[in-house]
């Protein structure tokens, strides 16, 4: 008799075929000849995100690791080495811009892997180097959407830079309220200590890439780790419309 068919089946996608290994499939970052001639680097995309990733401690209070601890509302499908490997398709680009958050989100980061994605966004194919999933990736009755996310990836992509652009946050892990994993809250500033060296080696990876800090709260976390970045606004709360036309003033500069 067949077994019944599992619901979290095999992404199609350049993202890794997991029951091996979660980076079986993706391209090395130092196979891209001009990136290696200009830059010298010789780490892959797999190896950066494990190499960021690591940085960050195992779930702290009201505190969540996307790329080691379990959510109650992931599928199985959808846990930590999916989300790793997920972040290293993401990072596997020649990135003109590093667009840098303030913190992972519940409806984003928490259940997608990379910053400013939800999963509605992966479903839909709107990520490159990630196709469009046939399952979903958590148990909730709709997937989740992010307003932020959906405004970033369209504005990538009215503006050509979808492929060029690498989403990050000051803070990688998300912080939540005491008692409802769900919430979102403001990191305090020693959480985002926690971020610094993460994100100053994402920084010294891609030194030809300009950093742009999405929000005053990210623009002051930035300047508290010493990085340069060039500020917009942050598209939540009405701000859609300054945060596009502040990163297309970037980009044509």
């Amino acid at each position: 008799m067949r077994g019944k068919r599992s619901d979290c089946r095999r992404e199609k996608s350049s993202t890794p075929d997991t029951t091996r290994s979660p980076f079986a499939s993706l391209t090395p970052v130092s196979d891209n000849r001009v990136r290696k001639d200009i830059l010298g680097v010789l780490i892959s995309n797999n190896k950066l995100a494990k190499l960021l990733t690591d940085t960050l401690p195992p779930a702290l209070p009201n505190l969540f690791n996307p790329w080691r601890d379990r959510c109650t509302d992931d599928k199985p499908c959808n846990g930590p080495d999916a989300k790793l490997a997920r972040l290293a398709a993401h990072l596997a680009c020649d990135p003109k811009f590093i667009l840098c958050g303030e913190a992972a989100g519940n409806q984003g980061c928490r259940h997608s892997g990379i910053a400013f994605t939800s999963e509605r966004l992966l479903l839909e194919g709107k990520i490159p180097r990630i196709s469009s999933m046939s399952h979903r990736l958590t148990s909730r009755a709709l997937p989740y959407s992010e307003p932020s996310a959906t405004i970033v990836w369209e504005t990538l992509y009215n503006l050509g830079i979808e492929e060029r652009t690498i989403l990050w946050n000051a803070l990688p892990m998300h912080p939540h309220k005491s008692r409802d994993e769900q919430s979102n809250r403001t990191p305090t500033s020693e959480e985002f200590e926690i971020g610094k060296r993460a994100l100053q080696t994402l920084v010294r990876e891609f030194p030809l890439a300009k950093v742009v800090a999405v929000g005053r709260k990210a623009e002051k976390s930035l300047k508290t780790m010493d990085i340069r970045a060039e500020y917009v606004r942050h598209p939540a709360n009405g701000g859609a419309t300054k945060f596009a036309q502040g990163l297309e003033l970037l980009v044509s500069g």
